[in-house]
């Protein structure tokens, strides 16, 4: 059998069965813009199979045949552009809000696709510089275990420290050195305060307590409305009664559903009804 020549392009009917097992497992819309990046993506791996096509390799991924490899098209696919303290009046707005909470019970905050771990970290720096001694959980997901397995190192490139404030980098990173020179880790302390875990959004969500901000960011850009609604009104039910879900600047859910309505641009909050 001929093997894939890297840079053969797509067919139209390769791409069209590969959006629609994207969107089944995922939820996510690819447009015809996105061709280049899937074979920029995925013909690497059909050269390292030696399959001689993306059809041969959408029969390997698809129907459970191999879910394996399923995984690691979802992973090569769906990664998205983070970086520390990324959208920074998110940030200024989630300390104002760990001020104003009630004490006598933890501040819980999920990030709800949080790739390579930057959003999280950032979210968990905020909580123990606002919170200190008193109860606060952070939780991690994403549905690709390729980057989860780098969230949990907290290891990154010296450049990704660009956007951290100078305090927070001294109390919270690990300069790297010998072999981790230009590099830095996040502090043991803070990264044991983080549970990732994989989810993927587009299935039951796994049984937690109720959150009280929810960061979806930048993700629901490449859903349908249909999707969309879905999804935002699940989260909803997993918001305390005062719940906040951040979205990113980009995004937008007027006219999506009305178990959330806008406290102020990328802000919402349960609507009293739906709180029940």
């Amino acid at each position: 059998m001929s093997t894939l020549v890297l840079g053969t392009a797509i067919k139209d009917a390769e791409f069209e069965a590969l959006r629609a097992m994207l969107y089944r497992e995922a939820g996510i819309t690819l447009s015809e813009q996105k061709k280049p990046m899937v074979c920029g993506r995925l013909g690497k791996r059909l050269v390292k199979l030696g399959l001689d096509s993306y059809g041969a390799y959408l029969q390997r991924i698809d129907g459970g045949r191999d879910p394996a490899e399923l995984q690691t098209a979802i992973d090569l696919l769906t990664t998205n552009e983070t970086y520390f303290f990324r959208e920074p009046k998110h940030f200024d707005w989630l300390r104002n809000r760990m001020k104003a909470a009630p004490p006598g019970r933890a501040f819980r905050i999920w990030s709800a696709a949080c790739s390579s771990g930057e959003e999280p970290y950032t979210i968990a720096m905020v909580a123990a510089d606002t919170l200190g001694d008193r109860p606060w959980e952070v939780h991690a997901s994403d549905i690709s275990t390729r980057v989860l397995e780098s969230a949990r190192a907290g290891l990154y490139p010296m450049e990704r420290a660009e956007h951290i404030p100078k305090a927070l980098l001294e109390r919270y990173c690990l300069r790297g050195s010998g072999p981790y020179a230009n590099q830095f880790l996040i502090s043991k302390s803070l990264r044991a305060r983080i549970q990732f875990r994989q989810v993927n959004l587009q299935r039951p969500f796994p049984q937690a307590a109720p959150f009280d901000v929810i960061f979806l960011r930048n993700v629901m850009i490449y859903f349908d409305a249909v999707t969309k609604k879905s999804l935002v009104e699940r989260l909803a039910q997993c918001l305390v009664p005062d719940g906040r879900l951040v979205i990113g600047h980009s995004e937008s859910l007027n006219g999506i559903t009305s178990a959330l309505h806008a406290e102020i641009p990328t802000i919402y909050a349960r609507t009293r009804s739906d709180a029940g």
